[in-house]
């Protein structure tokens, strides 16, 4: 049966309180828990169905990355409306309509018979995924009381990290022995599941205070995100150029970018706006929205090049990269749920700090090791000490950000918060795919022409021509399995397989010469994250809460 908090209003400048509710908060965060997983498990699996949807759906590899960019640009636009929303209506309300929104949008993309009801879907997905995302943290923020929020969030975080890393695995456990829709069906039982107990256990965390909507404020921060978010996800495929109309990626990111500048003008004048001024006012906790969003850029600029290097340059089927990469997903797991209790004992700051460099060292190896022979073996060492980093990151992250945080602002701040870490999500995966780029450019130029010297005389003018142009996103690759396709015809056999262990050679050695220095890229700035943790505001005594009716002494 669903526990009601209490009422009563909470003042403005208060810490942050746990609601009046009989229900156990750790069944609470077992049902946020699940949904917040759904919700970052489908980010990272349909990367994996990717192949297989362009070859059942009939797609182009340009269409069907719109499954993928379709629900992250939906997810990040709408993520600040969502936590205001829920300061309005309800976190559970708004925690159940956006968990019902993307179960069943979820059946509509299992069902979906071609590329666009298969986007339309996920579009739904993603205004699903903003509803029901910053309500996991504000609940959290009302259910547990300041000294046990750091264990909370530790767990939520392990959930959280395992969701990122684990998708690939099951993604490809789930496209080799059954097909692409079975990723989305397997959110629908998931999704009732947790509808139900959410229902039933999650307590009404309304403060009673009321709120209102700035409209205006609403328009000018969805548009200016969808100009950000929309260039920063086409600038490659686009080549930072035009995209139609004579609009072009700068146009985007430049609108985008004078129109938030309007909506801080406009909200400074607000008397409530969307973001609370007393926010930007807590020194750690716009710390940590910089934190999270240098860390945010790091995995995801890591995570990219990692995957399409353990998949096209050492040919691995999607199974074996998931697996190679799971050692840091078990790792973040279970060191999380300790990173958070400790966390609550002796501050963040340190375990933070520590995370965030242990975390970059990991990456640093693999940059240091990576080659285009390596075998899988060769990386479980530093998977599993980078996924020790992330589980010493994620739950000290949310404790600090949040320490100070009245309820009353636990929805706006929360939405804030998961904002500039999707951006800065966005911007790694754009950056790290534009350096990637230019330099496996360059490198595949260097790589063939060096490499022509094996070819016969007569063939190697073909076998240079056939690297020009390759994608950084390993979709390419076929054209240099196939060599067949940009060869003379009739040649033997032997020769033919002669050129295409040798083509691989070439794009695998090109591919790691490229990936160094974009990988480079996210392991300095997360250093430069974790040098920064040093300006983190120690903890502060929290005050002793007044009964109602009680005036400060």
């Amino acid at each position: 049966m669903s526990q009601t908090a209490s009422t009563t209003p909470a003042p403005l400048g208060a810490p942050a309180s746990p609601a009046t509710t009989a229900t156990n908060p750790w069944l609470v965060l077992a049902v946020l828990c699940l949904g917040f997983f759904m919700i970052l498990l489908d980010i990272t699996i349909v990367n994996i169905a990717l192949p297989s949807m362009i070859l059942s759906l009939g797609a182009t590899v340009d269409e069907v990355l719109w499954v993928i960019n379709a629900y992250v640009l939906v997810y990040a636009v709408l993520l600040i409306t969502a936590g205001r929303l829920g300061d309005m209506w309800g976190q559970k309300r708004m925690f159940v309509a956006g968990l019902t929104i993307f179960t069943v949008s979820s059946g509509l993309c299992a069902i979906s018979h071609d590329v666009g009801q298969l986007v339309a879907a996920r579009v739904l997905q993603g205004l699903g995924g903003a509803v029901m995302t910053p309500q996991t943290l504000a609940i959290l923020t009302s259910v547990f009381p300041p000294e046990r929020r750091g264990a909370a969030f530790g767990t939520w975080s392990g959930v959280a990290g395992l969701a990122s890393v684990a998708g690939p695995a099951l993604g490809g456990i789930i496209v080799t022995h059954l097909s692409w829709n079975w990723i989305f069906f397997l959110n629908l039982p998931l999704g009732i599941i947790t509808v139900v107990m959410a229902l039933a256990f999650i307590p009404n965390t309304r403060t009673g205070r009321s709120h209102s909507l700035d409209v205006v404020g609403v328009l000018l921060a969805t548009v200016g995100l969808f100009g950000i978010v929309f260039g920063l996800i086409e600038a490659q495929r686009y080549q930072w150029g035009e995209v139609a109309f004579g609009i072009g990626i700068w146009h985007c990111l430049g609108g985008g970018a004078v129109l938030l500048v309007l909506w801080v003008m406009w909200e400074r004048r607000q008397p409530e706006p969307m973001v609370p001024h007393q926010l930007f006012k807590n020194r750690n906790y716009i710390l940590m929205n910089w934190v999270g969003a240098a860390m945010s850029f790091g995995m995801l600029g890591l995570f990219f090049p990692i995957t399409i290097y353990l998949q096209s340059a050492l040919r691995m089927n999607p199974l074996d990269a998931g697996l190679t990469m799971m050692p840091m997903s078990i790792g973040s797991m279970l060191i999380a749920p300790f990173a958070g209790r400790l966390a609550d004992r002796v501050g963040g700051k340190y375990i933070l700090m520590s995370g965030l460099l242990i975390y970059s060292v990991a990456m640093g190896i693999i940059v240091a090791i990576a080659g285009p022979a390596s075998p899988g073996a060769l990386f479980l060492l530093p998977f599993t000490l980078g996924g020790v980093g992330l589980g010493l990151i994620f739950a000290p992250l949310a404790t600090i950000a949040m320490r100070e945080v009245t309820v009353v602002m636990a929805g706006a701040a929360s939405g804030f918060m998961n904002t500039t870490r999707q951006i800065g999500s966005v911007l790694g995966s754009a950056v790290a795919g534009a350096v990637l780029e230019g330099q496996l450019a360059a490198a595949l130029r260097e790589q063939s022409s060096a490499a022509a010297a094996q070819v016969p005389e007569a063939l190697r003018s073909q076998f240079v021509a056939g690297f020009t142009g390759l994608s950084s996103d390993g979709t390419d690759l076929g054209r240099v399995r196939d060599i067949a396709t940009f060869l003379p015809p009739g040649l033997p056999v032997e020769t033919l397989e002669q050129l295409q262990a040798l083509a691989q050679q070439v794009f695998a050695s090109a591919f790691v010469d490229a990936m160094r220095p974009t990988l480079t890229v996210s392991v300095l700035l997360l250093a430069v994250s974790a040098v920064s943790c040093a300006f983190i505001r120690r903890r502060r005594a929290e005050p002793v809460p007044l009964h109602p009716g009680q005036r400060p002494g």
